[in-house]
């Protein structure tokens, strides 16, 4: 490797990192802004689409309501856009870097709010726009991730990408203040107001993302090995020479090195076929790893959840007892927000598989409720008051319904939400790691956008009118997410990337979480240096510093 860095690891496969120091936790916290792209995108669109002015601006006057086709049309059409974006994030996160593709998506991003705030009438720059937005939204939420898990140092990367989730539900909740906040303007002001402030978040993340290094895996992949080391260096806190560098830079250089021996073909088509190679019955196959992280983000959107974030607004003034729809709405995203800090103590302490399986069990017993509960006393039942009011039938059962929607938001904002993000930036190998996260975020996004397409005609009147009857298709999916979770889901905590290309090698998912590392990558090929000393002044400097 000519003039490059000197690679030396230990044979103490447990201290291959430096200590955690504020900075990391910083640079770490910052990318996770990108999730407020997500979640404000995802949820202003709730309080918009209830918006008498943005009705009557898209509809005509007198109207109170979006068709079903055009209340659809609108919302999934983000998502639509999203999963190209995601699709091609990947391939320039591998030319031009993790950090210069999600400054690439800030401004195609941007471009599409100025579309948005544009729209006076019709239908073509409100959805153009979403779809601009949709492509630069595509971009963050899939390179985000990917760039998060690649920097996050090991003992901490579980809580620090768990905070790209709480960034998401930050963003649901302004999004939610924001559209209260506007609800009451008889102006343009009441949808364009909700539709600008986007343009602040991407200002915010491209600016901030100029002063942050790229992923040193990025350069590792390029063959930059003293970038890689000096980016590393700058991440970790310590000094270019470091052994913790040496030893982490080791262990990097080692894995991709192994990986690309694995991969049967080269260049553009090979490495998306990469992605699919390997065999159902091989346990650590790119095959059983894209579908693993694919299906996952599938069973994300099954859980019902954005159900909830886009259509609670209307859903809830079906049932003649909320008086306040807004209100309750921003009261959900509340408890989502609140809920999701949980996460960055139990990723890492009781692990992502537990919260993934017993999250499932939690929202399926909430969803089935509130759908067995609307059987029994006639949820959405309504009866015209002597004012001639819709006023509900039960308020007391349409009361405790949202009392399980909100104990249902809980489980998945501390559980689902960042579990499955994590999981699908630990399990894919270097070399196909940008189009692994890529189409794991695409499918999130598939399904996103067939959810939110399918919706509304679930619950018109004039069309499916389940009304709370969805509950029994969210609540039997929720049952279908904790088999899944049990059977197929690895234990990923406490190891390195490296080391989670090992354990999925070596054990399944459901002994996964007694794995445990017995010699670094770089012992595998030879490049370690076996230093016993400096692996005990380690040790010893640790216990010091506890």
């Amino acid at each position: 490797m000519g003039g490059g860095p000197v690679l030396h690891a230990t044979s103490d496969v447990n201290r291959v990192e430096a200590p955690v120091t504020m900075k990391a936790y910083l640079m770490c916290a910052f990318a996770a802004f990108g999730g407020i792209f997500f979640g404000y995108d995802s949820g202003y669109i709730n309080g918009v689409t209830g918006s008498k002015v943005f009705v009557e601006s898209v509809m005509g006057p007198g109207v109170d309501a979006l068709s079903s086709s055009r209340n659809s049309l609108i919302t999934s059409i983000l998502s639509a856009g999203t999963f190209f974006g995601a699709l091609i994030a990947g391939d320039l996160a591998d030319w031009i870097g993790r950090r210069p593709t999600i400054i690439a998506g800030c401004f195609i991003y941007m471009a599409g709010v100025i579309l948005q705030v544009a729209h006076s009438s019709g239908l073509g720059l409100i959805v153009s726009g979403r779809l601009i937005a949709g492509f630069g939204v595509g971009f963050v939420s899939a390179v985000i991730i990917l760039y998060m898990s690649e920097i996050c140092p090991r003992k901490v990367r579980g809580a620090l990408v768990s905070g790209y989730q709480f960034c998401i539900t930050i963003g649901l909740m302004l999004a939610s203040c924001v559209t209260y906040a506007t609800e009451k303007r008889t102006d343009t002001g009441s949808y364009r107001i909700p539709i600008a402030i986007q343009f602040a978040w991407g200002i915010v993340l491209a600016a901030g993302l100029f002063l942050l290094p790229d992923s040193p895996r990025y350069f590792v992949k390029k063959g930059q090995l003293e970038r890689a080391q000096t980016t590393l260096a700058r991440l970790r806190g310590q000094p270019v020479n470091s052994q913790y560098i040496e030893e982490e830079l080791a262990e990097i250089v080692a894995n991709h090195a192994y990986e690309q021996s694995q991969i049967p073909a080269t260049g553009y088509w090979g490495s998306w076929k990469a992605c699919f190679t390997g065999g159902l019955s091989t346990s650590n196959s790119n095959l059983r790893k894209t579908i693993l992280g694919t299906s996952l983000q599938m069973m994300q959107q099954w859980t019902g959840v954005n159900f909830i974030f886009y259509y609670s607004t209307p859903f809830l003034k079906t049932t003649g007892a909320i008086k306040n729809t807004f209100l309750i709405s921003m009261i959900f995203t509340i408890i989502n927000v609140c809920s999701t800090p949980i996460s960055f103590w139990s990723m890492e302490r009781v692990g992502r598989r537990p919260l993934l399986i017993w999250g499932a069990f939690g929202m399926c017993v909430c969803q089935i409720i509130v759908a067995a509960v609307g059987d029994t006393v006639g949820f959405n039942k309504t009866h015209l008051n002597a004012a001639g009011e819709s006023v509900a039938n039960n308020i007391g059962a349409v009361n405790a319904q949202v009392a399980f929607i909100a104990i249902y938001i809980f489980f998945f904002a501390s559980t689902w939400g960042p579990g499955a993000w994590v999981v699908i930036g630990e399990i894919f190998p270097l070399p196909i790691r940008s189009r692994g996260v890529a189409l794991s975020t695409a499918s999130n996004w598939l399904w996103n956008t067939i959810i939110a397409t399918i919706t509304p005609y679930m619950v018109a009147e004039d069309k499916g009118n389940l009304k709370s009857n969805i509950f029994w298709v969210w609540g039997g999916l929720c049952g279908l997410c904790f088999v899944y979770a049990y059977l197929l889901v690895p234990e990923t905590k406490g190891l390195t990337l490296e080391q989670v290309d090992q354990m999925m090698a070596e054990t399944s998912p459901r002994t996964s979480a007694a794995w445990r590392p017995t010699k670094t990558f770089a012992e595998e090929v030879g490049m370690a240096k076996h230093n016993v000393e400096h692996s005990e002044h380690v040790k010893e400097k640790e216990s010091i510093e506890a």
